[in-house]
């Protein structure tokens, strides 16, 4: 959603402001038109009549035209250049009926068009201006004919029109340029006020959706803007108070103790939040504000850590992925050459154990280039639907076969039919390695290893596989997904890395729950696919 802006309204707002100015204007000049009108000539007469009647039944109408004006304007605010011009048009035959009421131009009053015209072109944006001027000037030279032809033939007066009606045509064009480059700054200045506002609205949706907490504070050690992260990360509830020290006492001496330089303070704190004792970490950012406003992020140390394990983690993959690769080749060499000795040694000899030993070590070092090697393969996955539980009873049958195993120690508990994309093969190797794993650690008594399937909300799906052996010490819970840690003399140490890495591959997680009542108890976490197709 856009950020709200009147861009196009305001202007036009500004428009009619204008012209309602203006009118009060021409009501202020109408009324002290009348004004003078009635005036006694002995006392001050502000206006010379020569024809008096005229010139008040002028300025009443003057008045009337102008209150009315302001009228139209309030309950019909439509037509801007339409009253715009019906106005100026007054104006024009208003004064000139005045200047024929006071002798003409030698009353004074033509220079009132002057400020009308410049009003109008100022309102209008200079819009119809020149064509106010020209009309004004016919209107002046007819008035100063009319005079002639009555009998008051005064040539400098002719001469008076012509300047002017040359003040008419300036002040018009004077203000056109001066209205144009009015329109100009405003177009520039609604502009920039849209790019600001769109600025400000994606700033604000960055910091919105940014993992990272953030706060701005003031260097009075006010909370002038935080962010959901911040919230949740501060533990924030309802509060009254915007005070740093009411989100968190330590952060608001660490701050105040930087502002001051005391100590010499760095800009970076680690601390514990006292409702979660959740570590959080905050870096403290002077911005370019002139309030002097300090930008404090804040990021869970938890994640932090997580994302460093994570980067060690893929290293050392990609690093043991290429050291497997130059392993293999030499390694074949070392079996072909053991199967060699063992078809040349004498039977029940010492040299037939010293093969069978080399042999045995190879084969495991195999086994761990071969699991090393599958971890390059988490990125060449191909999600296709798999029905369940059929897929997984045609695993377990298989896994029941090669594994010797007696009826019932590994069990399918019932469940629902849904369709779960995965990729067969990677599902196939994740599934082996658990239940190796879980088997590995049984009493291989029946139901020993349990396998069930639920649907959850939301459309996920979840796969349990539990054992009845002595679970997990709580100590080497964190260590269990980790590349080479295996607690078997005779395990590569490679199983839970890879199954776990293979299920990301697949949008999928694995877990290893706490559940006292089973020994070991794995999760996979995913999502089903719906009738149309999607996850």
């Amino acid at each position: 959603m856009p950020p709200p802006f009147a861009g196009a309204a305001a202007l036009s707002d500004a428009h009619w402001q204008s012209l309602r100015y203006f009118n009060l204007y021409r009501l202020v000049v109408a009324a002290l038109l009348l004004v003078a009108a009635y005036l006694h000539p002995a006392s001050f007469e502000l206006v010379p009549a020569t024809d008096r009647p005229l010139y008040l039944w002028t300025a009443l109408f003057y008045c009337a035209s102008a209150l009315g004006s302001i009228l139209v304007l309030n309950y019909w605010p439509y037509r801007f250049n339409l009253q715009l011009s019906a106005n100026v048009v007054l104006d024009i035959l208003v004064i000139t009926l005045l200047m024929q009421a006071s002798g003409g131009l030698r009353g004074g009053l033509g220079a009132m068009l002057l400020v009308s015209l410049a009003a109008a072109g100022l309102v209008g944006q200079g819009r119809l201006v020149v064509f106010y001027a020209a009309l004004a000037t016919l209107a002046v030279l007819f008035q100063q004919t009319l005079l002639a032809l009555g009998g008051d033939l005064d040539l400098s007066l002719f001469f008076q029109a012509g300047l002017l009606s040359v003040g008419f045509f300036t002040s018009a064009i004077s203000a056109r340029l001066l209205a144009r480059r009015v329109v100009a700054n405003e177009m520039l200045a609604r502009n920039r006020g849209i790019a600001l506002a769109n600025q400000v609205y994606v700033s604000q949706r960055v910091i919105e959706e940014m993992q990272d907490g953030v706060l701005v504070v003031t260097p009075q050690g006010e909370v002038r803007l935080h962010n959901p992260q911040a919230e949740a990360l501060l533990g924030l509830g309802p509060r009254l108070s915007s005070r740093l020290e009411d989100y968190s006492r330590e952060l608001d001496i660490h701050f105040r103790r930087w502002r001051l330089g005391v100590g010499g303070e760095e800009g970076v704190l680690v601390f514990q939040v006292p409702h979660s004792g959740k570590q959080v970490l905050a870096r403290l950012l002077e911005t370019p504000s002139s309030e002097g406003d300090t930008l404090v992020l804040l990021e869970d140390m938890e994640r932090l850590r997580e994302g460093a394990r994570q980067m060690k983690l893929a290293a050392l993959g990609r690093l043991t992925a290429s050291i497997a690769h130059e392993i293999r080749n030499p390694l074949s060499a070392i079996n072909h050459a053991g199967e060699l000795l063992r078809e040349t040694a004498v039977p029940d000899s010492g040299d037939t154990r010293l093969v069978q030993i080399v042999l045995d070590n190879a084969q495991r070092l195999e086994r761990i280039v071969r699991d090393v090697l599958e971890i390059g393969r988490r990125d060449r996955c191909h999600p296709e639907p798999v029905a369940f539980p059929a897929a997984l009873e045609g695993y377990l049958e298989e896994f029941i076969d090669k594994e010797g195993l007696a009826p019932g120690v590994v069990q399918l508990e019932p469940g629902p039919s849904l369709i779960w994309p995965f990729d067969r093969t990677h599902l196939h190797q994740v599934l082996w390695n658990l239940l190796g794993n879980a088997l590995r650690h049984s009493q291989r008594q029946p139901g020993s290893v349990r396998l069930s399937l639920r649907s959850g909300n939301a459309g996920q799906v979840e796969l349990h596989i539990r054992d009845d052996g002595p679970g997990v010490p709580a100590a080497i819970r964190e260590q269990v997904f980790e590349p080479f840690f295996t607690t078997h003399n005779k395990g590569t140490g490679l199983g839970l890395y890879i199954a776990r890495e293979l299920c990301e591959a697949n949008g999928a997680r694995l877990e290893l729950l706490d559940d006292p009542e089973a020994g070991a108890h794995f999760r996979i976490t995913g999502r089903i696919q719906d009738g149309s197709g999607q996850k």
